[in-house]
């Protein structure tokens, strides 16, 4: 029995098809393929691990434009956190990349969501910090990276007090803030 039955609840028999979705099931999409990468893991940190990486995928895709700098922070962020071997950390930032790349729109909040379920508190608070340094990690915070976190901030049921406090050790990085260069 792989992670993917354990976090669906199905037993040895197989009763989910390919291509089915279980409507009891809170998973995406998304978190199902990122978990069976994971296979190893216990399932709630799989999960965990999966919504954590697709939110820095999400935040470093804002701008339509994920960086080779926000690649190598979210692949850093994910051997860090994740305490997950830099392979399976690489594996997991790129499938992260792609699904956000290509169905960010639909994917966005349900995954969000999710991740509210299986964070406790400070783990969403590591979370929002962790989006700003991977948006800080290329030539600072744009405005659309900086509202794209406000939004995730927001579906985790975060106060505006504690994204802010958070912000600020990010504030020189914030494009919004800096001074226009000279001509």
């Amino acid at each position: 029995m792989g992670i993917l039955d354990l976090i669906l609840g199905k037993g040895t028999d197989g009763s989910l098809r390919m291509g089915e979705v279980d409507r009891g099931s809170p998973e995406t999409d998304t978190v199902r393929k990122i978990v069976n990468e994971l296979d190893g893991l216990e399932p709630e940190r799989a999960r965990y691990i999966a919504c954590f990486a697709y939110l820095l995928s999400r935040v470093a895709h804002a701008d339509l434009d994920i960086s080779d700098e926000e690649t190598e922070a979210m692949e850093g962020i994910v051997i860090e956190r994740g305490q997950l071997p830099e392979a399976h950390a690489l594996i997991v930032v790129q499938m992260a990349k792609t699904r956000a790349q290509m169905f960010g729109a639909t994917e966005d909040y349900l995954v969000a969501r999710e991740f509210n379920e299986v964070a406790d508190k400070s783990q969403k608070i590591a979370l929002v910090d962790c989006l700003f340094a991977v948006s800080a990690s290329d030539e600072g915070i744009s405005s659309i990276e900086d509202a794209e976190i406000g939004k995730i901030a927001n579906e985790l049921k975060l106060s505006r007090d504690e994204v802010a406090s958070i912000r600020g050790a990010y504030q020189d990085q914030l494009n919004v803030l800096k001074s226009p260069e000279a001509p």
